[in-house]
């Protein structure tokens, strides 16, 4: 750390560099919500008229200046855009770019998402109450300690290779995932494998049949005791990100096992944000307006896929209860009916899927590792604790 040099923030970064859009030009847009907590990519925009908000090129990084998502982690590095292209934003974005020569563009983006600029922004939030916001002058007068430009490259050189893995295997259960549900739609909705037509020996269910839909606990009332090491609670929020995080609440270990999660199991979101899927965020206590999937009789492939087949149509039903939080009840399970197929049917396309699911949540445990590992170097080596060559020796 010798060459080392503590540095106000504005003199390596450019905060909110100037760009120029032409007001109703067609441009890329990226929304806050469609940002991913401690995501690097950003994985949707649109194309929309330029109406106003930050503006941004390729190599920039995004950073929420507004609570709560700054502190959710929202922060991204701009990788959607042609060079020489101009996307827009969110107003609430804080735009960095590296400065050449200077500082290397991803050692900025991951500075911006580790605890060194994130807890120092997060502090100096001011503002009335859920309108927090960090303020740009606060931003330029921060000091780091700035390694050298070919140190930065090093260190951001080490981090996106794990972000890397993680994205790539992102791009994979995406690929799986479609394939998984083209299968499902050949033989349940097209049946192609038939001629078009629903073999006779079939029998009908509903989806209240072939699976069990446990309702979670009011976690509230099970606090960890004085001395307990507490289990993270799944609420809909875990579900729609992926994992839980050092802001999930906590419940006691000693609930009954039935609603404990663990890796691979199929959750149901059945209230507010409809959702189904595999959790794999490792071991976690079920709240209340969450269904653990379950099924004696029925593979997971089955009861997953057919689940996942009427989504939409319970997503439609939650709507129509524009008066309250939008649910479904017992009765639409009940209601939906399923198709379940001989046993050589069934075992043939269990056969097609299992392989698929299984590879979806293998990528999906080993993403959780890859970002535990990259959580864990991040503050060291930009703080230079560690260096990329002690890395490297493990």
């Amino acid at each position: 750390m010798d060459k080392w040099k503590l540095i106000r923030a504005a003199d390596f970064i450019d905060f909110n560099p100037r760009e120029s859009v032409s007001k109703g030009a067609m441009a890329k847009k990226v929304a806050m919500e469609q940002l991913q907590p401690f995501t690097r990519d950003i994985p949707a925009f649109e194309v929309a008229p330029f109406n106003g908000g930050s503006k941004f090129r390729n190599g920039d990084t995004l950073m929420a200046r507004i609570t709560p998502c700054l502190e959710n982690g929202k922060t991204a590095l701009v990788n959607i855009l042609d060079n020489d292209e101009v996307g827009f934003g969110s107003t609430e974005f804080i735009v960095l770019r590296a400065k050449p020569g200077i500082s290397d563009k991803d050692f900025v983006y991951y500075l911006a998402t580790s605890p060194l600029m994130r807890d120092k922004a997060i502090k100096s939030m001011v503002g009335s109450s859920g309108r927090q916001r960090v303020q740009h002058s606060v931003m330029v007068e921060m000091e780091f300690l700035l390694p050298p430009i070919w140190e930065q490259i090093e260190i951001g050189c080490t981090l996106r290779a794990l972000d890397d893995k993680i994205a790539n295997n992102r791009a994979i259960n995406h690929h799986l995932e479609q394939m998984a549900q083209a299968i499902f739609k050949s033989w349940f909705v097209d049946f192609e494998p038939f001629g078009g037509e629903k073999p006779s020996d079939w029998q009908t269910g509903s989806l209240a049949d072939i699976a069990d839909y446990l309702n979670g606990l009011a976690m509230q009332r099970f606090r960890p005791a004085d001395g307990q090491v507490g289990l993270p609670v799944l609420k809909i929020r875990e579900l729609r990100q992926g994992s839980c995080d050092a802001t999930s609440e906590l419940c006691s270990p000693c609930i009954h096992y039935d609603y404990k999660v663990h890796d691979g199991d199929v959750i149901f979101s059945w209230s507010g944000s409809l959702l189904v899927d595999f959790w794999c965020g490792g071991d976690c206590g079920l709240n209340q307006h969450l269904f653990k999937v379950t099924s004696r009789l029925y593979d997971k492939w089955f009861y997953y896929a057919w689940t996942n087949h009427y989504l939409d149509r319970f997503i439609a039903i939650a709507a129509d209860k524009a008066t309250t939080m939008g649910h479904i009840k017992r009765e639409a399970l009940e209601n939906a009916e399923v198709l379940i197929p001989t046993e050589k049917d069934y075992s043939t396309v269990g056969d097609l899927l299992t392989p698929l699911y299984e590879q979806v949540i293998r990528n999906r445990v080993e993403n959780r590792k890859l970002a535990l590992l990259r959580d864990s170097l991040l503050p060291r080596l930009i703080s230079g604790e560690l260096s990329v060559a002690d890395v490297d020796a493990k």
